[in-house]
């Protein structure tokens, strides 16, 4: 069974950073997907970033780019988005997903979500202003 248990998230000062990170086990393979998610009350879920195992290839929102980077640490199996920079409008419940085998199609499109077959329970990130 796969599963992943997301960590790192907590109350951060505008301006500061944070680290989440999201463990994943049930893989039979190298070859994955990772993507974080957030979604603030009232808001629609949005894609926050992206990253494939095998080749490395990273995808981040718009909201986002130039302060979160994304990584996957293989031998820990675990998957880390790095923020830098935090503004209130990062506030909201971030969530893990995955899906094994990913294609190119599905990491143009990933930040529909529904290509993922995999989810954790969200971890709340708060930032004051």
């Amino acid at each position: 069974e796969v599963q992943l248990v997301e960590s790192g998230g907590g109350l951060v000062q505008a301006g500061g950073s944070l680290r989440l990170s999201c463990a994943v086990s049930g893989f039979t393979s190298g070859d994955y997907a990772i993507a974080w998610f957030r979604q603030a009350p009232g808001k629609e879920r949005e894609g926050v970033s992206c990253i494939s195992s095998k080749h490395e290839r990273t995808r981040y929102a718009n909201s986002v780019k130039g302060r979160a980077t994304i990584s996957i640490d293989s031998a820990k199996n675990t998957a880390f988005l790095q923020m830098n920079s935090l503004k209130s409008e990062d506030t909201g419940v971030y969530y893990c997903a995955a899906v094994e085998f990913p294609t190119l199609l599905l990491l143009r499109l990933w930040a529909s979500a529904r290509a993922f077959d995999y989810w954790g329970q969200g971890i709340q990130v708060t930032v004051s202003s």
